[in-house]
């Protein structure tokens, strides 16, 4: 499963205007509210917000993955924002610009833990967040994210 296979034009926001860290997450999350796979949204979203309270979801480079393994889902979902002025997770000072809220069920965690690595390789290139940032249009935003940097 690729990461643009998971992505539809709906589940991306690119102009957040939440500036803190809940709010911003609400604002993605609630692009998954009406997918199918997602069975309930409140107990989603609740455990969601549990995760984060324990640890922030930073990776550094001004990502987020917001993630929750719960049975509220019924396959991997996942949605994105981006925020070009910048959201305070509370992590130091740095500034997240790229939220990619993740829901999979409790039995996906090798699906759940490949995806995660794919992103977390694909964004750790600065071109790439560059490119991100840069996109004019949610196809622009996907087309990038279907690119590897990696190939030669």
């Amino acid at each position: 499963m690729k990461l643009v296979d998971l992505l539809k034009p709906n589940l991306v926001h690119l102009d957040l205007t939440e500036t803190k860290r809940a709010a911003a997450i609400h604002q993605v999350a609630g692009l998954l509210e009406r997918e199918p796979e997602v069975i309930n949204f409140k107990g989603f979203y609740d455990e969601l917000l549990a995760r984060e309270r324990v640890e922030a979801t930073t990776l550094g480079n001004g990502v987020a993955f917001p993630h929750a393994r719960t049975d509220h889902v019924n396959r991997l979902v996942l949605a994105v924002g981006r925020s070009r002025t910048g959201v305070n997770f509370g992590n130091g000072g740095e500034l997240i610009h790229f939220i990619f809220v993740i829901g999979t069920p409790r039995k996906m965690v090798t699906e759940y833990l490949t995806l995660v690595g794919a992103m977390a390789r694909l964004l750790r290139h600065e071109e790439v967040r560059e490119k991100l940032m840069q996109a004019k249009t949610v196809e622009e935003f996907l087309a990038v994210l279907g690119e590897d940097p990696e190939a030669v």
